[in-house]
């Protein structure tokens, strides 16, 4: 078993064992969708090739808004030596390579930029997507299913954690369209996947009975 897979199916093994249908936050808190985090804009820099948000600043379109120092973005892997020479030419300082494909800058003012440099075969429609999906910023955001698929692989204890409260939000059609790109692209991961949605719902609070809607 790999170490990704190891550790997704221990997380879900503790969870399993311990959480109960409603022990998760509000609903209030749940249904937040804030924007207190922003991070500069891009496009003019990377103008005309696409990209998208990814990582905690584009799941706060899909659950509570998390802190993070980091704006990272992801890339067709074929435009990557053009890009590293649109952000050196724009004066963004160059960090070092990522443990992933994929670079950390610097920003002239200081801020920290990751770029994902990515050739999975699903990313170019992603991306093409991604244009018609902004935040209250106006980046462009990497469509939930992409995202949960991106974060799946990608395997971090955070990255689990954020999937799970991310599919536990989310509408039937919306799971319908994550469900068709494992299917797709990661057919012997559903089982997992589907163990995800049932603990992301679970965290929902339970709806309130009629009587005690009604109750002032």
């Amino acid at each position: 078993m790999d170490v990704k897979r190891q550790i997704r199916q221990t997380l879900l093994g503790i969870a399993r064992s311990r959480q109960h249908p409603g022990t998760g936050s509000t609903a209030r808190f749940l249904s937040a969708r804030t924007h207190h985090m922003h991070f500069p804009d891009l496009t003019p820099v990377l103008h005309p090739i696409p990209w998208a948000v990814v990582g905690a600043v584009a799941a706060r379109m899909y659950m509570p808004e998390r802190m993070t120092q980091d704006l990272d973005i992801v890339v067709q892997v074929a435009d990557a030596v053009v890009i590293r020479q649109k952000l050196t030419t724009a004066g963004f300082q160059y960090g070092g390579e990522l443990a992933i494909a994929g670079a950390s800058w610097m920003t002239p003012d200081g801020r920290s930029i990751d770029v994902l440099e990515s050739a999975e075969p699903w990313l170019a429609q992603a991306l093409t997507e991604a244009q018609q999906n902004r935040d209250a910023q106006g980046f462009p955001v990497l469509p939930l299913p992409y995202l949960v698929l991106m974060k799946f692989q990608a395997g971090r204890v955070q990255d689990v954690a954020d999937v799970t409260r991310m599919l536990g939000q989310a509408r039937e059609e919306t799971l319908a369209a994550v469900r068709w790109l494992f299917t797709t692209f990661l057919p012997a991961e559903m089982a997992d996947l589907e163990s995800l949605i049932a603990l992301g719902q679970l965290e929902m609070p339970p709806p309130q009975s009629a009587q005690g809607s009604s109750e002032g």
